[in-house]
């Protein structure tokens, strides 16, 4: 199949999450099954024009406010033959942020750069002649695509169908109503294509009505999405779609986050091997300056400090679980990460307080590497995850998860059985500081008294497979579906 991905982020050319890295993986994966898949994203000003090429002559992008003059520029992704095409166009990218800046959280003209955006679809695929099967928009910058396909270009595309991937629900670009003219569209579409949101304009909305097949990241987040707990507002309409909605699971980069070849730890290991986790368990130590003894149980979590991630009840301050864990149990903790400035300065304070307890703030690629290569458990209790990807980092790097039952956490981590030794990490239910501290108390009792089963435990999860074959596969099956029901 020919399949265009217009997204606004793909690694490494620009990330703001983990959509950077689910597009260009799936792409990859997509294009090593055979199909010829290409990426279309925006020309953010941090990506330089000296290293891409030029399509030859300016590309006409039909707008609200009439014509947009703009370029492409042209790449590959990395490690692939994928096609990157970057749309250039100074006033609405050419800016340092990709959604928005530290003065501008949310950039006050995001409607009209990302209708320009998934229009620019279009006229590229007019001006390279190429036609393709699948137009796969993602998340709520690129949802007008399935908007735009079924009712302005649908003439010069009668073979094509839309798929919209919802990476995360949480994020849906609802502007006001005075917007929409930007969009470019009748006003009969307003309600027609389902863009009204309690007087407001929800672009991610009108593209889960429009779209010919929907997908999300996981098939417990699915599932949950439908709910009102975590429907987001959206769980009617996600409801009334649900024939049409499919959860497939992401992968992870298997090349990059691989225990027996990582470039970013200190040593190697792998399930038949673990004496290079030692090490690595050692090295974690060092660097966060905690006592180097093998005996104590580290807990690593890598994160952004956000309330999704669980972090008032991981450190809530006077009510919080960390403090108490690492007052009253034989562990240390470490953490790496940045967000809520409250969280960030509680960091830094039980970092002070606690001898057992050390934080980084920020994102380092390499420590991120040696937290889940070096710790014995990995603390991930989201409020909501979709997907997630550093639950299945840590299997691969028999690092055991301590999650909240929901989303992707569900669908990856098997909880642990005292009984018989079977599972992957440990799981819990409600998200309060004591649920966090009780699991991982289960998990320090069985560091100390069961340690025969963690090994168990880690060598299983060590096997589970990651890898992006099999979801580019489902994709493939969604895909063929998509084209079946075109413009129904």
């Amino acid at each position: 199949m020919k399949i265009l991905m217009v997204t606004s982020e793909a690694a490494p050319f620009a990330k703001a999450g983990g959509l950077a890295d689910a597009v260009s993986a799936l792409a990859r994966a997509l294009s090593r099954a055979g199909h010829d898949v290409r990426i279309l994203m925006p020309r953010y000003y941090g990506i330089d024009r000296v290293s891409l090429a030029r399509l030859e002559g300016p590309l006409a992008v039909p707008t609200a406010w009439g014509e947009a003059w703009t370029a492409v520029y042209t790449s590959a992704l990395p490690a692939s033959c994928v096609p990157v095409y970057f749309l250039d166009h100074e006033a609405s990218f050419g800016r340092d942020g990709i959604y928005g800046d530290k003065t501008e959280p949310d950039y006050a003209d995001n409607p009209r750069r990302f209708a320009l955006l998934s229009r620019s679809a279009f006229a590229l695929c007019r001006k390279l002649a190429w036609q393709p099967d699948i137009f796969h928009a993602h998340d709520w910058p690129s949802a007008l695509v399935p908007v735009y396909l079924r009712h302005l270009e649908r003439g010069g595309f009668p073979l094509s169908a839309s798929v919209l991937s919802i990476h995360n629900l949480g994020y849906q670009g609802v502007y006001g109503k005075d917007r929409y003219p930007e969009l470019g569209l009748p006003w009969e579409l307003f309600h027609g294509a389902g863009f009204e949101y309690y007087e407001r304009v929800n672009l991610l909305k009108a593209g889960i009505a429009q779209a010919d097949a929907l997908a999300t990241v996981s098939p417990s987040y699915a599932r949950e999405i439908q709910t009102p707990e975590l429907g987001a507002g959206l769980d009617g309409l996600l409801r009334h779609r649900s024939a049409d909605l499919v959860g497939i699971l992401n992968g992870v980069d298997v090349e990059d986050w691989d225990p027996a070849t990582d470039r970013l730890i200190p040593a190697h290991y792998d399930a038949s091997d673990l004496s290079g986790k030692a090490a690595c368990k050692r090295a974690l130590q060092r660097a966060f300056g905690l006592a180097e003894d093998d005996r104590l149980p580290v807990f690593g979590m890598v994160s952004r400090l956000a309330d999704q991630k669980g972090i008032a009840e991981l450190f809530g301050p006077g009510y919080g679980a960390v403090p108490a864990v690492c007052a009253d149990m034989a562990v240390q903790v470490v953490v790496q990460g940045a967000g809520e400035k409250w969280c960030e300065a509680e960091l830094v304070s039980l970092s002070a307080r606690y001898p057992n307890f050390r934080a980084r703030i920020g994102y380092n690629e390499a420590t991120a590497h040696l937290i889940e290569a070096g710790a014995d458990f990995f603390l991930m209790p989201s409020r909501y995850e979709p997907c997630g990807l550093n639950q299945m980092y840590s299997l691969r790097y028999g690092t055991l998860p301590i999650v909240r039952r929901t989303g992707g956490l569900a669908d990856t981590v098997e909880n642990y059985d005292e009984r018989t030794s079977s599972g992957t990490g440990f799981m819990f239910d409600d998200l309060t500081p004591r649920s966090i501290y009780d699991t991982v108390g289960w998990a320090t009792w069985a560091w100390y008294n069961r340690p025969a089963h963690i090994l168990e435990m880690r060598r299983r999860a060590m096997a589970r497979d990651f890898s992006w074959e099999r979801p580019a596969a489902e994709y493939a099956k969604l895909y063929a579906r998509a084209l079946t029901r075109r413009g129904a």
